[in-house]
């Protein structure tokens, strides 16, 4: 599988591209920034592992198999205990850390898996 490719958590990899949007591949672990997209929708689907958004009013925790699609303008916080493997479907332009000041897992050039 193409995660075996991807060395590092929180370092999405583009998979495919179609009419402006990439489906992006990523290793995550431990906790993310918190942070929104403002324009933007995104979707998370939990290829193994488990994964858990944070919310300010509450949690949700997805399961192999399951997905969640997170509006824009919404504050989240992507969490895992154990290594998680997820897709990603957002627009080409989307920085992985949204609204939150540029910081070490903040992605601008995303590497393509072939």
């Amino acid at each position: 599988m193409a995660a075996v490719k991807i060395d590092q958590y929180w370092d999405p990899h583009i998979i495919a591209e179609l009419n402006g949007q990439h489906v992006r591949i990523a290793k995550l672990k431990g906790e993310f920034v918190w942070h929104s997209h403002q324009d933007v929708d995104e979707l998370f689907y939990v290829l193994s592992g488990e994964l858990t958004i944070e919310f300010r009013d509450g949690n949700v925790k997805l399961a192999e198999g399951e997905m969640i699609t997170i509006p824009s303008g919404v504050e989240h916080r992507p969490v895992t205990e154990q290594e998680t493997l997820v897709l990603l479907f957002e627009p080409a332009d989307t920085v992985n850390t949204g609204n939150a000041q540029p910081n070490e897992l903040t992605r601008s050039q995303l590497k393509k898996l072939d």
